[in-house]
């Protein structure tokens, strides 16, 4: 049995110029491709972090895996108590269940093409992120849609290690 929309038959092409742009310098993401444009086979964004930047705090997903690709830069990784250093063309992919956080490594930018399987409809969940660093919401109303995004906040003392070392 298929996990994706057998509707799912013309194919996603999203140019550059094209995608939505969350956020700007140090953490700009770049919305490419949402559940429901890839018939829930997957959700995807690129994730550019300037000098150090937090990508995202520790969670995990319960439905789904999530691939990290470093296009370019230096990233910090957590997976599960570990915490991975990748760097340019490396590949880190975390099952479902499993706590993970990413961020530039300290000092360094990181370009990440982040993908979600399957996909989740997350383009929301980006924009309420931006909602919060804008002041717009607050930081604890990601608390009321943890449920909806899949995605659960951890609490994790390796990326604290990590992050504050």
């Amino acid at each position: 049995m298929s996990l994706i929309d057998p509707r799912f038959t013309e194919s996603v092409i999203v140019r550059s110029a094209e995608a939505e742009v969350i956020g700007r310098a140090p953490t700009t993401i770049r919305l490419l491709a949402d559940s429901d444009s890839t018939g829930g086979a997957l959700s995807t964004q690129r994730v550019t972090l300037a000098d150090g930047a937090d990508g995202a705090k520790p969670h995990l997903h319960t439905g789904s895996a999530e691939l990290f690709y470093v296009l370019d830069g230096t990233a910090q990784l957590l997976s599960g108590e570990r915490v991975v250093t990748a760097e340019r063309g490396d590949l880190v992919v975390v099952p479902p269940n499993v706590d993970h956080a990413f961020a530039a490594a300290p000092g360094e930018d990181a370009d990440l093409l982040i993908v979600i399987t399957p996909g989740v409809a997350r383009f929301e969940y980006f924009r309420h992120l931006e909602r919060i660093a804008y002041g717009k919401v607050p930081p604890e109303s990601l608390l009321d849609v943890q449920e909806l995004y899949d995605t659960y906040f951890r609490a994790s003392e390796a990326w604290d290690r990590a992050r504050t070392a």
